[in-house]
């Protein structure tokens, strides 16, 4: 997932996916350790977007917080 495309989420989107992708990356990480998966790189992958989307969830609740102080 691109920054871009996150950009144009909303911010329960965002916690939808953060979800979602926490939920992915677990299976993936079972199945790898249980087997030999096709594309192992999907975990770091997977770990990446999450990191993405925590990235701008925590953006944007400081530029509210600093909004509301002003």
């Amino acid at each position: 997932m691109k920054y871009s495309d996150i950009k144009e989420l909303s911010n329960e989107e965002i916690v939808a996916r953060i979800k979602e992708e926490k939920t992915i990356t677990s299976k993936v990480k079972f199945a790898h350790s249980v087997s030999a998966i096709e594309n192992p790189s999907r975990i770091y992958k997977s770990r990446k977007d999450v990191a993405r989307l925590n990235t701008e969830l925590t953006k944007r609740n400081a530029e509210a917080a600093s909004e509301s102080n002003a």
